[in-house]
């Protein structure tokens, strides 16, 4: 069967690693299953060069008359997964650590809860990687550093990055107007997981501008950011949910309010494949649930 369907993914996708995407599989495993199906029915099926892939004239012929037999076996498939049980299985999800933070207790813990037959496996890491290529059932980032071919659910629609610094940071010192004042102030840089360093963006009436900010500390997880920033060392640039209660008990200011507007936040995203499994299908389920319930509230 997983012949059949990568050939037909393959043909209608016109390239293994599509195909790959599509069917949550390596495009070496796509690649054997073809290899596979040829050897067994002793007819190539494809012609392949290093930039296309396309069917012969019996790989039309033959897919002409799979194809259909296909398609009544993924709607047999899909008609008797609506009588099946609570989703059971281990879901395999990669994301950043701060995104892991943000959503442990309002998404993955309320999805263990409802679905205690699913094994829950959270791996963070800084740096994008293929998750399909690497196991994972889904990835979770922010809107823009999801992978064009992958099929994106919001999970929070927007989230904001903000300057922010202990009133006894700022007991000495004004705090900053504009974002060019950063260069007389003591900064917490980011170190990112491809080893530069982050560069402060801010946007004021459509216009943006980016900023090398000075500073002795640098540092590359936001949670030690915050907390030096707790302690007086410096300003820091987090996302604001993650210093909210500190605003709020005034352990920490906010500065240059209007030069850090929202973006796009963050999503879950998967490879388009036929059939979702169903602890897959239960969680974006939850996702949507939560989405419409924070648009009902306004």
């Amino acid at each position: 069967m997983i012949e059949l369907e990568a050939a037909a993914a393959v043909a209608r996708t016109g390239g293994f690693r599509s195909a790959a995407r599509e069917l949550g599989l390596t495009s070496s495993a796509v690649s054997h299953a073809i290899a596979g199906l040829e050897g067994r029915i002793g007819v190539r099926l494809f012609n392949r060069t290093t930039r296309s892939v396309a069917l012969t004239a019996a790989g039309e012929q033959f897919l002409a008359q799979v194809m259909p037999a296909l398609a009544s076996i993924d709607a047999a498939v899909e008609a008797a997964s609506e009588y099946g049980g609570a989703p059971t299985g281990t879901l395999r999800l990669n994301t950043s650590l701060g995104a892991a933070r943000m959503l442990l207790v309002p998404l993955f813990l309320e999805y263990g809860r409802r679905y205690p037959g699913v094994e829950l496996e959270i791996v963070t890491e800084g740096a994008l990687i293929d998750v399909i290529g690497q196991g994972f059932d889904a990835g979770i980032r922010i809107a823009e550093a999801v992978p064009p071919d992958m099929i994106a659910i919001p999970i929070i629609p927007v989230i904001r990055s903000i300057v922010v610094g202990s009133p006894a940071y700022f007991a000495d010192r004004p705090p900053p107007v504009v974002p060019a004042d950063l260069a007389r102030h003591r900064c917490i840089r980011a170190r990112m997981a491809s080893g530069r360093l982050y560069r402060w963006e801010f946007e004021l009436h459509g216009e943006g501008t980016s900023i090398d900010v000075p500073g002795i500390l640098t540092l590359d997880e936001s949670g030690l950011m915050v907390d030096a920033a707790l302690a007086g060392a410096g300003l820091a640039f987090v996302s604001e949910s993650s210093v909210a209660g500190h605003l709020r008990d005034g352990r920490l200011l906010k500065v240059l309010d209007d030069w850090t507007p929202a973006y796009p936040g963050l999503c879950l995203y998967f490879a388009s494949r036929k059939h979702i499994p169903a602890r897959l299908r239960a969680l974006i389920d939850l996702i949507r649930e939560g989405t419409q319930e924070s648009a009902a509230r306004g």
